[in-house]
């Protein structure tokens, strides 16, 4: 498939979607079966294999119980790999007890309250002249664009981050894989 041919597909779900229809991008309906168990946010993390230090992360702040309730949220989850692109001991340093508060604003700014599938973020985006501003939990701004066939979203430092999975349907939301990390202002 074109990056033509996906943004084409993209926004034709997204006007589905805003029509009232039911229209997901493929990769929703490879996690139907996930959707069918009804795992949460949390378990899904846990399941994937690339989000152990994203898990590491959320348990060391506090938030296994928030994420795990009924929700909805949005989540934007970091790989391994995207954690692994922060200068060395970011990570180790963060998860320590005493950075308790910094660590939650970091996992709380890639949250959003709601259920925002790609779809509706496409909308966003089109609606909006190519670019929308997401409100997160942390109650700082992300930015959604489209860059091809993906979705690119902005933090308010101005780094740039590809959501490389999309709608990854949860009992309590949906989850948005990305290859980097959000850090707020």
């Amino acid at each position: 498939m074109t990056p033509k041919t996906t943004l084409t597909a993209l926004a034709a779900a997204a006007l589905a979607a805003t029509a009232g229809f039911a229209a997901l991008p493929a990769a929703a309906h490879q996690h139907k079966a996930a959707a069918t168990a009804s795992p949460n946010i949390v378990q899904v993390a846990m399941s994937t294999g690339v989000h152990n230090t994203l898990v590491a992360a959320v348990k060391a702040a506090g938030l296994v119980d928030t994420l795990s309730s009924p929700g909805p949220f949005t989540v934007f989850a970091p790989t391994d790999t995207a954690f692994a692109k922060l200068p060395d001991g970011t990570v180790a340093t963060l998860v320590k007890p005493e950075n308790k508060g910094t660590l939650t604003k970091i996992l709380t700014y890639h949250a959003v309250a709601g259920k925002v599938t790609s779809a509706d973020l496409v909308a966003l985006i089109l609606k909006h002249n190519g670019t929308a501003t997401i409100t997160t939990i942390a109650g700082e701004k992300l930015t959604a664009r489209l860059s091809g066939d993906k979705i690119v979203i902005t933090d308010t430092m101005g780094r740039a981050t590809a959501v490389t999975q999309t709608d990854v349907v949860t009992s309590n939301g949906v989850v948005h894989v990305t290859d980097g990390v959000f850090l707020p202002a």
